[in-house]
C-alpha cells in the first residue's frame, strides 16, 4: 500500500489531507470527528485581530469604571457584561484540542495593523498549538498606500510574531501580490517556515431589495484550485518554505494535483462545510487508489513531479501558457463549428 505521509511546517503528517480553518473546527466534537474521518491536522478557526483588541478595551473601560472602588472587585472582571471572552475562549479551545487530538492542532491569527495584539500569537503557542497560521487580510483600498508599504506592514506583523513564538509559523496569502515570488522570499527572511496558497476572500454583495451592502458566501469549486496550482509549481524549487494548498480543493485529484506541483500538505474547508467530515475518509480512499493505479510507491515520491523546477514545460506555468490558452479555445470552438 503507498506511503501517504508527508511533512509541513516539520510536523509528521499522516496523509496530506488538513482540515482548514472553517466552522468545522471551531469546538472540540467537530474536532474529534475529523480526526476520526482521516484528517491529518487542523487549523483552528481564525482568531481576528478585532477579537483581541475589542476584548482589551473593555477590559481597560471595566479598570476604569472600577477606579476607586476596593481592589479585591478586580477579580470580578471576568463577569463584566461587556467583556468579550473570544480569546479567552480560544486559548481554551487550543488547550482542549491538544488534550483531546493525536494529530497536530494550528492556531490561526487574523489581522492587518501591528499592535499589541499579535502578543497574543505567544498565548496560542503556550496552550499548545503546534504551529501558527497568520492570515494576512487587508483590502488595498487607500491610494496613497503603495505596494511596497503595504508589503512593509506585511513584514512587520510577521516579524513581530516570529518573535513572540518558537513554533513553526505559516503565512496565508493572497494573490494580489505584484511580485509574489519576490515577497514569498522577504517573508521566508522574516522567518517564516510555510506558506498557505491562496486566502479566499469573501466579497460583498449588494441587496437589490434593500439597497445595502450584504454578506454573501459561496464556497469554492474545484476550478479554483488553477490559482494556487500555478504559485506552488512555480514556488517549489525556488524556495524551502513548506507549501500548502487551499482554495479549491474538493476531491482526490485535486489532491493529486496540487501534490503533484509541490504541496506538502492540502487544506479542506469548503468540501468539507459541503459533504461534512466523511468526505475526508473518501477521498483518501480515492487518493490511495489513484497511487496505487500508477504503482507510486509514496507521496513523498511524487510530490513536486510537475512542479515549474522539474517540468519538461516550465513556460507553462509562465506568459505562454496565456497564448496557448486562449489558442487552444479557439481551435476547440473551430473543429465544433458546423
Amino acid at each position: 500500500m503507498p506511503d501517504l505521509a508527508t511533512r509541513y511546517l516539520g510536523l509528521e503528517l499522516r496523509t496530506p489531507l488538513v482540515a482548514s480553518s472553517s466552522p468545522l473546527t471551531h469546538d472540540l466534537d467537530s474536532l474529534r470527528r475529523l480526526e476520526d474521518r482521516g484528517a491529518s491536522a487542523v487549523v483552528l478557526p481564525s482568531l481576528f485581530e478585532e477579537d483581541i483588541t475589542a476584548g482589551a478595551l473593555a477590559v481597560n473601560d471595566a479598570l476604569e469604571a472600577g477606579a476607586g472602588m476596593f481592589a479585591e472587585a478586580a477579580e470580578f472582571l471576568v463577569e463584566h457584561p461587556d467583556y468579550a471572552p473570544g480569546p479567552d475562549l480560544y486559548l481554551e479551545l487550543v488547550a482542549a484540542a491538544k488534550r483531546s487530538l493525536a494529530i497536530p492542532v494550528i492556531g490561526s491569527l487574523n489581522g492587518s495593523t501591528p499592535g499589541g495584539w499579535l502578543e497574543f500569537a505567544r498565548g496560542i503557542e503556550q496552550a499548545g498549538a503546534d504551529a501558527i497560521e497568520l492570515n494576512l487580510y487587508q483590502v488595498a483600498a487607500d491610494p496613497a498606500h503603495s505596494s511596497g508599504a503595504i508589503e512593509a506592514l506585511d513584514l512587520e506583523i510577521v516579524s513581530a510574531v516570529r518573535a513572540q513564538i518558537r513554533v513553526p509559523l505559516a503565512v496565508k496569502l493572497s494573490p494580489y501580490f505584484t511580485g509574489l515570488a519576490h515577497f514569498a522570499q522577504k517573508l521566508l527572511d522574516a522567518g517564516v517556515d510555510g506558506l498557505v496558497l491562496f486566502n479566499r476572500f469573501y466579497q460583498p454583495d449588494l441587496d437589490l431589495a434593500s439597497l445595502e451592502v450584504s454578506p454573501h458566501l459561496v464556497l469554492s469549486r474545484s476550478e479554483e484550485l488553477r490559482l494556487p496550482l500555478r504559485w506552488i509549481a512555480i514556488l517549489r524549487g525556488r524556495t524551502k518554505a513548506s507549501l500548502a494548498a487551499t482554495s479549491g480543493v474538493h476531491t482526490a485529484e485535486d489532491v493529486v494535483k496540487a501534490i503533484l506541483a509541490g504541496a506538502d500538505a492540502t487544506m479542506m474547508a469548503s468540501a468539507l462545510l459541503a459533504n461534512g467530515p466523511d468526505h475526508l475518509a473518501h477521498v483518501e480512499r480515492e487518493l490511495l487508489r489513484w497511487l496505487e493505479e500508477r504503482e507510486y510507491a509514496s507521496v513523498r515520491q511524487m510530490k513536486g513531479s510537475l512542479s515549474q523546477h522539474r517540468s519538461p514545460d516550465p513556460e507553462a506555468f509562465e506568459r505562454a501558457n496565456y497564448l496557448r490558452t486562449l489558442r487552444s479555445f479557439a481551435a476547440r470552438s473551430h473543429a465544433s463549428t458546423p
